[in-house]
């Protein structure tokens, strides 16, 4: 399993979910930069992600939504701040009402995703995740955050196995 760890620090307001896999760093890269391959993993397999927007660029912004068992499509967005290929992303993610701005009722997060060579062919790839305050991380997590990131990125092997990309 690509998933190491997972870790919660009420202290700094973070979770951090940790993953490491048998491919190149730019190979990792292009899970976040083609959004066809985003949408294949950023959700949980029960809410599925579809991308309608993307820019990884900084000041860019990538939207999109994910449609739950029951057809429910919640809607969210990233407001990326930077990137650095194939080594980093910082975006501020985010709800969206169904017109595509900012719904306050929900915190936000703010993301930084760092990709780094492990040797052997590997890459270790993070994703820090930093509330606005105590109160709203135990609403994420409560909402299932957790879960759901786990289980999006335990997704990722099976995209990289059936690939056959010599950058492997």
């Amino acid at each position: 399993m690509t998933l190491t760890a997972v870790r919660k620090d009420p202290a700094t307001q973070t979770m951090t979910t940790t993953a490491e896999f048998d491919a190149t760093p730019d190979r990792v890269w292009q899970l976040w930069a083609d959004p066809r391959q985003l949408e294949r993993w950023w959700g949980p397999p029960t809410y599925p992600a579809t991308v309608t927007s993307h820019d990884l660029r900084p000041g860019g912004r990538v939207d999109y939504y994910m449609t739950g068992p029951t057809g429910d499509q919640p809607k969210g967005y990233w407001d990326v701040v930077e990137a650095e290929p194939p080594r980093s992303i910082v975006f501020r993610d985010g709800f969206a009402n169904d017109d595509g701005t900012p719904n306050t009722d929900l915190p936000g997060t703010e993301s930084r995703i760092r990709i780094e060579e492990i040797g052997d062919g590997r890459t270790r790839m993070s994703i820090e995740s930093r509330f606005p305050s105590v109160e709203a991380m135990e609403q994420l997590l409560a909402m299932g955050m957790e879960d759901g990131l786990s289980q999006a990125v335990s997704q990722i092997d099976a995209i990289l196995a059936e690939d056959g990309d010599p950058t492997r």
